[in-house]
């Protein structure tokens, strides 16, 4: 008994010295912000003071805790946390900033609270048991604060979301189908520049994949694109539903991202998304084309199933989408293309794409080798057998067999003859 009241006593203590150091504390740690955060700590002044406000009323809470032995389990949020919170919400600051400003911040006050108890606790024994006691209460608070802000910050961004969703989507059918749009006011509301050069692209989930936050995870992707492609510009974004996005991309010129790109942004920020890419294109008429582009490639991609690439471009297979919404006769046209190298094997899928790299390398055995990682021979070798499947030479129907090869490489079974056929 005697131990937790020296426990409580010393923490009051030091509680008791620290307190007058509120502002010093709050001008370290906004510093310490400054430097592993600065998402946090930006030219806005507003926000500034804010963060300011936040640290200072966090650490007065916490010091109040050990001064008047309060129980860190009943403690509420101070007001300025809360909506510094919602206002990070609001700007699509990550979440984990937050998070981690707050463990940043426990250790940075519990050094100094060490540092002021190694002052007054002489007996080591007891400093020890005291410090611990601080760690524990001091996690203890951290983790309510925490769970409050967070919890703020998650209901503020879906209200934000779902308001400001809710009229870019609106804007955006407008510029898609009203022929008269004005297009000075259809940017200055969008907040993006409709007589620039731009990549239309559709992001989903498929139905199988369960992700905590969708929305949030597919423009974690779209910026992702932005961030390898130009570095610069912000995409515009816009909510289908709520496994799927509209996106487009602001594009330097008339090149999009290829797709080894595109493949290593994918990966990279989430591979279970789903991506349909349209061509580039100039201006209002150029941001309606490419959109739809893309929405066309979704539905071929979306009925080819779960078997199908992760990412399709309309360059690839634009021509099967817009030759027909149907899957089977695009599958019967790849069939009567390639003949006897349309089964579902792996020796066939071997020729297929060593005939596709061939083709796509300008025919050339030594580049293709090249890219294959194989020798000149080997690639000879299963051109040949490639041809003789086909039943024909290469040469009667080039660019039908390329395209076909590409359809084989994207949309995989979907294409392929199997024996539940």
């Amino acid at each position: 008994m005697q131990g937790e009241t020296n426990i409580t006593r010393n923490l009051s203590d030091v509680a008791a010295a620290m307190a007058g150091r509120e502002e010093e504390l709050t001008h370290e740690l906004v510093a310490l912000y400054e430097r592993e955060l600065p998402h946090l700590v930006n030219d806005d002044e507003g926000m500034v003071s804010l963060l300011s406000s936040s640290v200072y009323q966090n650490i007065d809470t916490a010091l109040g805790l050990f001064r008047h032995g309060i129980d860190p389990t009943r403690v509420e949020a101070p007001a300025a946390a809360i909506e510094y919170a919602r206002r990070l919400a609001q700007r699509g600051t990550s979440v984990v900033d937050l998070i981690r400003a707050y463990y940043l911040g426990q250790t940075a006050v519990l050094d100094n609270a060490l540092d002021e108890g190694a002052r007054q606790i002489n007996e080591p024994g007891e400093l020890g048991s005291s410090m611990r006691r601080a760690l524990s209460t001091a996690f203890t608070f951290i983790d309510r604060v925490t769970l409050q802000v967070v919890s703020a910050y998650e209901d503020e961004r879906d209200r934000w979301m779902a308001n400001r969703s809710a009229v870019r989507a609106a804007r955006v059918r407008a510029v898609l189908d009203d022929e008269n749009v004005d297009v000075d006011a259809g940017e200055a509301a969008l907040g993006y520049r409709l007589r620039g050069h731009h990549v239309g692209m559709i992001l989903w989930y498929p139905a199988h994949t369960h992700p905590a936050d969708p929305l949030a995870g597919l423009e974690r992707v779209a910026h992702r694109f932005v961030d390898r492609h130009t570095g610069e510009n912000r995409p515009l974004f816009v909510p289908h539903d709520e496994l799927c996005a509209w996106v487009w991309l602001p594009v330097p010129g008339e090149r999009g991202p290829d797709c080894a790109e595109a493949e290593r942004a994918l990966v990279e920020s989430d591979p279970d998304v789903r991506v349909a890419l349209g061509e580039p294109g100039r201006g209002l008429a150029g941001f309606r084309r490419t959109h739809r582009q893309a929405a066309r490639v979704q539905a071929l991609a979306r009925a080819a199933g779960e078997n199908c690439a992760r990412l399709l471009t309309f360059a690839e297979v634009g021509a099967v989408a817009l030759m027909s919404t149907d899957l089977q006769a695009a599958r019967m046209w790849v069939e009567d293309t390639l003949g006897g190298l349309t089964d579902d094997d792996p020796q066939q899928d071997r020729l297929r794409e060593t005939l596709r790299v061939f083709l796509a390398s300008g025919a050339s055995y030594t580049a293709a080798a090249g890219q294959l990682s194989m020798h000149k021979n080997s690639v000879q070798y299963r051109v040949r057998k490639a041809e003789e499947l086909l039943g024909r030479p290469i040469a009667e129907k080039r660019l039908d067999i390329e395209l076909a090869l590409r359809l084989c490489h994207r949309l995989g079974t979907a294409v392929l003859r199997t024996g539940k056929q």
